[in-house]
């Protein structure tokens, strides 16, 4: 079977998605219309590969990006989580990236995948997940929720990892506090509220440049995306809660910008890099059996 056999699109408000449940959930493409056609706003996945990466999104639970150390302490226990992915030292983005999905129904516009995780790889992990997807007038709303359905209690995560399409003068602003710096691993090693102008998102950084992996904090969870060539703006809402808690602003986000390709990384999460050894622990939550938290996300595109 083609690969891309496996996506299942739904359409509506001006806009197609294209799912791969049996790839982690993942999203295969998410266009949008023009008087002209449709255009890609998400690095549109070609079928040629099942690796992950080549898809145009995907959800990170029950943590998102990496762990050191070889896994974590909680509650005086230590729980081992063994590497994931070939030629990366630690286990990254989770687990729910690396199995297939059980995608309901789908309506024209609007679909739901779950799925059931249990101890994947060897993991501590027992949980439910969903993602939710809907597209609306000027854009996608997307719901990712996790529930705790193991014994005892865990410490969770959430991410969503999208490719956005890179043109020269692409700018990325959000309202940060500071950054993460790391080493080659890149695990954190300090942290700075000292930007250089070419990362700093609280004044708009352009998408194309020198290499940047890092977990910005103190994000107020709004974000706008800049395509001058397209006179096209995207404008993110990304909040978190712990259901039933009131919920709040995303604090933390992630930048991927390779120094070359088509495409760079902005990825709402609900902790940064490592933050299992961090103090603190920062943005993750504890739940216990049958708690549950979720990160919404709003995508809202206009003409500039």
């Amino acid at each position: 079977m083609d690969l891309q056999d496996q996506i299942v699109w739904i359409d509506g408000a001006g806009q197609r998605l294209g799912l791969v449940p049996k790839l982690g959930g993942g999203v295969a493409a998410w266009q949008w219309s023009t008087p002209t056609g449709l255009i890609d706003l998400w690095r549109r996945w070609t079928g040629a590969s099942d690796d992950r990466y080549t898809l145009a999104s995907f959800a990170m639970v029950p943590w998102s990006n990496r762990i050191s150390g070889g896994g974590f302490t909680h509650d005086g226990r230590q729980y081992p989580i063994r590497p994931n992915r070939a030629g990366e030292p630690y286990p990254i983005h989770g687990d729910g990236w690396l199995q297939a999905w059980q995608l309901d129904r789908p309506e024209a516009a609007s679909a739901v995948m779950r799925l059931r995780s249990t101890n994947f790889d060897g993991d501590p992990y027992v949980y439910e997940a969903e993602q939710r997807f809907s597209l609306v007038a000027g854009g996608l709303d997307q719901t990712l929720t996790v529930t705790h359905i193991g014994a005892g209690s865990l410490p969770y995560g959430l991410g969503v990892h999208p490719w956005f399409i890179r043109t020269t003068r692409t700018r990325l602003q959000a309202n940060i506090r500071g950054v993460w710096l790391c080493g080659e691993d890149p695990i954190p090693t300090r942290y700075t509220s000292d930007l250089p102008a070419t990362w700093d998102l609280r004044s708009g950084a352009p998408m194309a440049g020198a290499l940047i992996d890092n977990g910005y904090t103190g994000w107020d969870g709004h974000a706008q995306i800049h395509w001058p060539e397209r006179r096209l703006l995207l404008e993110v809402d990304s909040e978190v809660d712990k259901v039933p808690a009131e919920p709040s602003a995303s604090s933390y986000c992630l930048v991927y910008r390779p120094p070359t390709g088509d495409a760079f990384c902005f990825e709402p999460i609900t902790q940064p890099i490592d933050a299992f050894h961090l103090d603190g622990r920062p943005g993750l939550i504890t739940l216990a059996k049958g708690e549950r938290m979720r990160l919404r996300i709003r995508w809202r595109m206009r003409s500039e």
